[in-house]
């Protein structure tokens, strides 16, 4: 297991092989890593006046609890990049090439390509889902099927049974009729994983190769989908998750490229999507909302989802900790992937830990 023994600007002058030397002053404009290398811009913590003094305590604690990879960019650079125990084989040291899954924070990449396919023409999310899914997909009578849209299957609002035994199961016979779709809200994953379906029989393309050709070929992604049980998780690399979030803090665009031209379906993507559940949008967490319902549970608390984090922050969340976090008024994107630092569906309290002891470092 990997300890932190040298000086971070030590580390981030030698740096990698094939990657540039950071900068000395604070980026002016966003950097876009190039694809198909592993060259990635640096700056430096010293060099936006952070407090590195309170480093140590960071990489001890994301040690401490079971984290693999820990990646921060600022307007598009690496500032902090540290990696720990072994891959997922348990064969090798755990590094920048280690692939890891992002479990329910993929959920974010699903949003992000039916927006794509919405704009495209390929669908649009007021339309029944029946429509994509064929009729009878669900064990509901007729009419209550027919109330269910994509859009409720992006926001946890198909009022489906969330008592079932198996919350991941997509067969019919699971779906089965508790409220009318647009009144309940429930961490249903079963709904949500039927978007990769809805996608793929709009678009006529594997759910893999949608993703490929409106995605990762354009901004340097090379993860996959992989089918376990009934979900359907991405897998990849801790930069390959960057990408994403630097792609979605830039509003679709990468560099010169726009993926999702859909301002309206962007904004919507990342803001409150019904009033359940303010803290939700399409298949995005949602910092500095005073009410939040957590998944397993269909009670809402009176809190955010992370109190210690800049209020604008957005969060793509997932099973064992893994997070992608957006936060637009620093221009940060942050990845953690790793094991379970808890029980909990998603770990709100250690992300919020996590990033109580970041507040300690980026405030000048």
């Amino acid at each position: 297991m990997r300890t932190i023994l040298f000086p971070l600007l030590l580390f981030a002058l030698l740096g990698c092989e094939q990657e540039t030397l950071p900068d000395l002053i604070a980026p002016s404009s966003t950097y876009f890593p190039p694809n198909n290398t592993q060259t990635w811009n640096r700056t430096t913590p010293d060099s936006l006046r952070w407090n590195t003094a309170e480093l140590e305590n960071l990489y001890t604690y994301l040690e401490a609890n079971n984290t693999r990879a820990f990646l921060l960019l600022k307007d598009g650079k690496i500032v902090l990049e540290q990696y720990w125990g072994r891959n997922i084989l348990n064969t090798a040291n755990f590094d920048r090439n280690s692939i890891w899954y992002w479990a329910s924070a993929g959920k974010t990449l699903t949003a992000f390509l039916t927006g794509i396919a919405q704009e495209k023409g390929l669908l649009d999310i007021e339309d029944k889902s029946s429509d994509y899914l064929g009729v009878g997909w669900t064990n509901l009578a007729r009419e209550k099927e027919d109330l269910i849209t994509i859009k409720h299957q992006l926001t946890m609002t198909t009022g489906l049974d969330f008592t079932v035994s198996n919350l991941d199961c997509t067969d019919k016979e699971c779906l089965q009729y508790r409220a009318d779709a647009g009144t309940q809200w429930f961490y249903h994953n079963a709904p949500y994983t039927l978007l990769a379906r809805v996608v793929g029989n709009a678009s006529e393309l594997s759910y893999d190769r949608f993703t490929d050709e409106y995605v990762e070929e354009k901004i340097g992604m090379n993860g996959e989908w992989r089918n376990i049980d009934y979900n359907n998780v991405y897998w990849s690399t801790a930069r390959d998750a960057a990408r994403f979030g630097l792609l979605v803090l830039n509003e679709g665009k990468w560099g010169d490229q726009t993926l999702l031209a859909d301002t309206d379906y962007l904004e919507q993507m990342i803001n409150s999507s019904q009033e359940l559940n303010p803290s939700y949008g399409y298949l995005w967490w949602l910092n500095g909302k005073e009410r939040t319902i957590l998944p397993g549970s269909p009670i809402p608390f009176n809190t955010a989802i992370s109190p210690s984090a800049p209020a604008d922050l957005f969060a793509a969340m997932g099973k064992n900790g893994q997070f992608i976090d957006v936060v637009p008024s620093e221009d940060l994107v942050v990845v953690r992937m790793g094991q379970a630092p808890s029980n909990e569906l998603v770990p709100i309290k250690f992300h919020d830990e996590m990033w109580e002891q970041l507040m300690q470092i980026i405030k000048e």
